[in-house]
């Protein structure tokens, strides 16, 4: 690995001023030593595990490619974004693939629905149920179906990312007829799957990953084909997702979803006689479902169940409960009934009794409260209403289905540690003391070409009534000194909201906000337009890489806290208080830590940039825990004058 990435290795003739960084060479090494055994890094499972925190600038992408190429093995590398994927499929493996004089078998595998289904386009085709909004969708697709080898959406640049038109054609795993699909030959997924058996390198994101994982833990199946190790990149995100997996869900729309697959599968099969049975059948359990959801309050929000069934009454709910899942075991039984006009009624048999099945798990509260390790929560939005049951804790789950799977796994991530400290991913995620854990720190120079501002003594904090107008003006004051070439984060949408109104009464510059067009088209105007702003929140604390000048200051309004409301936050805060720890210190302070260098990264993504990072929160300084979060920032100078940042940036200060 020294060699490889040595001023003189093979590497360096493929790249223009390439400059060997240790970092990058440290952690090949790492990697290369997990993979091939030569590691005393073990878990309790049998695992040899190792997690890397490489900051910006390390090069981790090609430092754990390349090992995993040579390996010679089937290595999964998981990552979060899609824009990780694309740069690993169309930037990184076709370098590799240039340096070593080889093709590499690689294939890039996104969830299902991200591919077109033959069957149901060819389905929607012949219905003769055409929305007139859906014309020119259909016509652009029945074109790329003329040349595509990969069914796979992303080829649809034209197509909205919100298509009603999508969700009725694509492959979603839940209407798979299978091997008895007309279409099976030609699938899309199935040519996928059969790729992905060959290639050594599988390329998929995260939610893929623990949808297959999840499919495996319960007997049903297999997304992926069977791999040695896998290299979870954006690893900070692993929590999350698995999260989302190892639960259980019951939601309207998905009753709603399947009553409609029911009525274009009875059109294509059925007599007029059962075809009225069995359309009339899930019809009337759709307004079942629909009054059964107008039992919760009208307020949106998410909530916690069990705290709704003790002031609804225990016993009506059970009836209730019990009253959906019998009508729905009922159509389930019908549409078994139908199995001899096609496997698409098996399919739909079984989508209704998982229905039935998860709507029993998570309505059926424990009435002494949730002891069995899950949080049941509902929320209610503005036309549905969603059920759930999430594990509180998801460490339990990666020991007996990642850690016990896999004869190695590597997690990394520009931001694992909070404070130097990884103790809150280590127990988040179950790593045992025998883990090793390596700190690359960023090769990029913050001492001389950033510094970090923090407003002066006396600035009022977020729960100030005076603190958003102050902000606010405090925000433009420092866009007009930076010329403008900011990004705004905020911690809440009221915030961006109230953030963008002041700095489009007040800046003469471009201001472009979140929400008024799609993420990709407001980096790209972002990025083209000199001078502009950018106001943004939630997703846009991470994933965004903007390169020079067009992106010199980045303003973050306050510490990114989660406000505790959330049923499954809540209920984390709970298992650490009663297992003794501190909740706030142990579980919101790292969280609030790993948000925040997410959006402090935002400003140093190549050597040559340079800038201001903005936070306009004094509880860094006035608050004890603000020491943790300032030993978790960039090594840049800290400046609390409004002279110092015109200074840095040659402008004058603000009068």
């Amino acid at each position: 690995m020294s060699n490889f990435f040595s001023p003189e290795g093979p590497l360096a003739g493929y790249l223009e001023n390439y400059e060997p960084r240790s970092g990058q060479q440290t952690m090949a090494a790492a990697v290369t030593g997990v993979i091939s055994g030569d590691t005393d890094s073990v878990s309790a499972e049998g695992a040899r595990l190792l997690v890397i925190e490489a900051e910006t600038g390390i090069g981790k992408t090609l430092a754990y490619l390349v090992p995993a190429v040579l390996s010679g093995r089937r290595v999964v590398v998981s990552t979060a974004t899609l824009n990780l994927q694309d740069q690993i499929m169309n930037k990184e493996v076709p370098l590799i693939s240039r340096v070593l004089g080889r093709e590499i078998p690689v294939v890039c595998i996104k969830g299902r629905q991200n591919y077109l289904c033959l069957y149901r386009w060819f389905q929607y085709q012949g219905s003769g149920q055409f929305r007139e909004e859906d014309h020119t969708d259909c016509s652009m697709i029945g074109k790329w179906l003329e040349h595509t080898t990969s069914g796979d959406r992303a080829e649809l640049e034209s197509l909205p990312e919100r298509s009603s038109l999508w969700p009725r054609i694509s492959a979603q795993s839940n209407q798979c007829l299978g091997s008895d699909c007309p279409e099976a030959t030609s699938c899309f997924v199935n040519q996928l799957r059969k790729r992905a058996g060959s290639a050594s390198l599988l390329v998929v994101n995260h939610h893929l990953f623990f949808s297959d994982l999840a499919l495996r833990q319960g007997g049903f199946g297999e997304v992926l084909p069977r791999y040695e190790g896998v290299i979870f990149d954006e690893a900070h995100h692993i929590e999350n997702v698995a999260t989302a997996f190892f639960g259980k869900g019951f939601s309207q729309y998905q009753l709603i979803d399947l009553v409609s697959d029911i009525e274009r599968q009875a059109e294509t099969d059925l007599d007029p006689n059962r075809y009225d049975r069995i359309v009339g059948s899930a019809k009337g359990l759709k307004q079942r479902t629909d009054e059964f959801a107008s039992l919760f309050p009208v307020q949106t929000g998410k909530f916690h169940l069990l705290e709704f069934v003790r002031h609804y009454s225990y016993s009506r709910w059970h009836q209730e409960v019990d009253l959906l899942a019998t009508g729905i075991k009922r159509l389930a039984k019908d549409l078994g009934d139908c199995s001899g006009f096609g496997e698409g009624w098996r399919t739909l048999e079984k989508r209704a009794l998982e229905l039935a099945d998860n709507l029993l798990e998570i309505a059926l509260t424990n009435d002494a409260g949730e002891t069995d390790g899950y949080v049941h929560w509902y929320e209610r939005r503005e036309r549905s209403v969603t059920l759930s049951a999430t594990p509180v804790k998801v460490a339990d789950h990666l020991r007996k289905t990642l850690y016990s799977g896999v004869d190695w796994c590597i997690m990394t991530s520009a931001t694992l540690s909070s404070g130097g400290d990884f103790s809150y991913f280590q127990q988040r995620l179950g790593l045992d003391e025998s883990v090793e854990f390596l700190r690359l720190p960023s090769p990029f120079d913050y001492q001389r070409r950033t510094l970090i501002y923090i407003p002066e003594k006396g600035f009022p904090e977020p729960a100030d009534p005076a603190y958003q107008h102050i902000s606010c003006r405090r925000a433009a004051e420092l866009l007009q000194l930076s010329r403008g070439r900011g990004l705004v984060l905020c911690t809440s949408f009221r915030g961006m909201e109230s953030m963008a109104a002041y700095l489009e009464a007040h800046l003469e510059y471009p201001v472009f906000v979140q929400g008024n067009g799609s993420r990709n088209s407001l980096l790209q105007k972002f990025r083209a337009n000199s001078g502009s702003v950018l106001v943004a929140v939630a997703s846009f604390w991470e994933g965004v890489d903007v390169q020079g000048e067009a992106l010199s200051c980045v303003i973050i309004d306050k510490l990114p806290f989660e406000v505790p409301s959330d049923p499954v936050i809540q209920a984390r805060i709970q298992a650490v208080t009663e297992q003794g720890g501190n909740a706030f210190f142990d579980f919101q302070v790292p969280r609030a830590i790993l948000t925040l260098r997410q959006g402090v990264g935002r400003l140093m993504r190549a050597a040559g940039d340079s800038g201001v990072i903005a936070i306009l929160d004094v509880r860094l300084f006035t608050k004890g825990y603000g020491l943790k979060f300032r030993a978790s920032l960039p090594p840049s100078p800290v400046v609390r004058s409004l002279h110092s940042v015109g200074d840095f940036y040659g402008t004058s200060e603000i009068d």
